[in-house]
């Protein structure tokens, strides 16, 4: 299938540059990056859909430690599988797009960081999102923590004391993440209380964001 207007009919591209922050010849770029993941399937259209296995497959994603949750996030499948249509996959792109509003993608990372998705940021979110920070070095602490606990303890008693005593480590951070955040002082950040920390971080847009 061709890339040219026979793909969209104008009133979709109308519909689409109103709903998105993008422009008709960066619609159809994105079509283009959505037609490219299944190259291999000739007959793949607009109408079908990505599985996010698929969505991995970009650039982007290969070493981003919160795809799963991004690609959950902007996924409007009913059935728990986050698989993509191309509107889905038309409203990530435009949300990480430069032409997106700060506030909009702080609204987004809020939603990306709300792990539980129960409407803001606790302490166990933000222990998540230094996880996905450290990777590889999470592990590297942990390890070290092994070391130092070995001294005639079972593996299993190791294992256990040394996962409690990280989770203590990475609580003290978020602890301290959350007490420089909170303005209501109850324990977690509302979508104001986060709007307000990213909206004076002014690497975060930069930061997040993907290539049309």
């Amino acid at each position: 299938m061709g890339l040219g207007s026979s793909v969209f009919t104008e009133q979709e591209l109308d519909d689409y540059q109103e709903l998105t922050f993008l422009t008709k010849k960066e619609i159809h770029h994105v079509y283009k990056r959505f037609r490219e993941i299944r190259s291999q399937d000739p007959n793949f259209s607009k109408h079908d859909k990505l599985s996010k296995e698929d969505i991995f497959k970009l650039p982007e994603f290969a070493v981003n430690p919160f795809k799963e949750r991004i690609v959950k996030v902007f996924s409007s499948s009913t059935s728990g599988d986050d698989s993509m249509t191309f509107e889905d996959f038309l409203d990530m792109m435009s949300v990480f797009s430069d032409n997106a509003p700060v506030s909009i993608k702080i609204e987004y990372a809020f939603r990306i960081y709300d792990f539980d998705e129960d409407g803001f940021i606790g302490i166990d979110d933000i222990i998540n999102v230094i996880k996905g920070l450290l990777g590889e070095n999470c592990a590297t602490m942990l390890n070290e923590l092994k070391e130092k606990q070995k001294k005639g303890k079972q593996n299993t008693q190791v294992e256990r004391e040394s996962q409690k005593q990280l989770h203590e480590v990475l609580k003290q951070v978020a602890d301290t993440i959350i007490d420089d955040a909170d303005l209501d002082n109850d324990g977690q950040l509302s979508l104001a209380e986060f709007d307000h920390v990213m909206g004076k971080t002014p690497e975060f847009a930069k930061s997040f964001r993907i290539r049309l």
